[in-house]
């Protein structure tokens, strides 16, 4: 039989995000209550190595960093629900969710930290050598390659861009692109150009990544998409930057998304247009996408939460008394 859950702070989505507005909100008295969602945890529990994380010196294991902020939000009062949202109604506080089980959930408040993900090629080795030499992520990873030959795959801002940030521990990197120009803003391609670090493949897609059991990932096989000639380029590891896709479609024509799906925030704030709704997360973030900065707009949203839920009881006490 289908239950109501009712609580003054909704959360959707367990990755860094949810979880810090959880531990923040549950601190603050509001009874939080995380709908975990598909991927409990987020990205960050297909992630192994995690070396830039705050306050630790040693490498930590992603599925454990989440383990423990799941834990830590527990124990200050989060109750933590094994279901994905299907639908929600925004039309006003109690917002509204209701989950694959049958079970509605409402809130006072709604945090929306449903994440994003990486797009990936879907091409053979890929997810063989995840983690093994294959990652999307440049700012998470390149430390890894310190000294090592290096592949980015794409050919827009974001490919560009992660190009540049290895070129800081990588002294051979390569940009493959399945085009004879790049989509990045000029002023990166001008910089992409002139770094000596960095030289581009053009014309070529990908046709698998291949390597050794074991030993992980020694190339990226490519095909001239203008001869069809085939040849392997060498590498000790290699990232794909296609950009990424927010998990917004349960908020399409609910909420304002920017035209890559992205949730549309007050500047600086995780603020949506709709007064009690906050986003938080690589949900709303195509610029930053780091744990950190992810559990830091979790924070925000906690704090506008709070801030919103006060305002409402004091116009409530208003109503009650005059």
């Amino acid at each position: 039989m289908a239950t109501t859950h009712k609580t003054r702070m909704l959360i959707i989505g367990s990755g860094p995000a949810g979880l810090s507005a959880a531990i923040y909100g549950a601190r603050a008295g509001m009874q939080p209550i995380v709908v975990q969602g598909l991927q409990p945890g987020g990205q960050l529990t297909i992630t192994t190595d995690v070396e830039n994380y705050p306050g630790f010196r040693d490498v930590i294991q992603g599925p454990w960093l989440m383990q423990e902020m799941q834990a830590q939000a527990e124990h200050v009062g989060t109750r933590m629900m094994w279901d994905t949202i299907l639908d929600v109604s925004l039309d006003g506080s109690p917002f509204r969710a209701v989950g694959d089980s049958g079970d509605v959930y409402e809130g006072d408040v709604l945090v929306i930290a449903t994440g994003a993900q990486a797009k990936w090629l879907g091409v053979p080795g890929e997810q063989e050598f995840s983690g093994k030499g294959v990652s999307a992520c440049a700012t998470c990873d390149g430390f890894f390659y310190r000294g090592k030959k290096v592949v980015v795959i794409g050919g827009g801002n974001t490919a560009v861009e992660e190009a540049l940030y290895l070129t800081n521990h990588s002294p051979d990197v390569t940009l493959i692109h399945r085009r004879d120009s790049l989509r990045a803003e000029k002023i990166l391609q001008d910089r992409l150009f002139a770094h000596p670090n960095v030289k581009v493949l053009w014309n070529a897609k990908v046709d698998s990544f291949v390597g050794e059991a074991g030993k992980g990932l020694t190339g990226v096989k490519v095909v001239d998409t203008v001869t069809g000639a085939e040849s392997v380029v060498e590498t000790d590891g290699a990232f794909v930057a296609i950009g990424h896709a927010p998990a917004t479609e349960l908020f399409k024509g609910k909420l304002e998304l920017d035209e890559s799906g992205y949730i549309v925030v007050e500047p600086g704030t995780p603020k949506t247009a709709i007064p009690g709704v906050f986003a938080c997360g690589d949900v709303m973030d195509h610029t930053y996408r780091q744990a950190v900065t992810a559990a830091g707009t979790g924070c925000m949203a906690a704090l506008d939460s709070e801030r919103f839920l006060a305002e409402l009881d004091f116009k409530a006490a208003q109503a009650v008394t005059a």
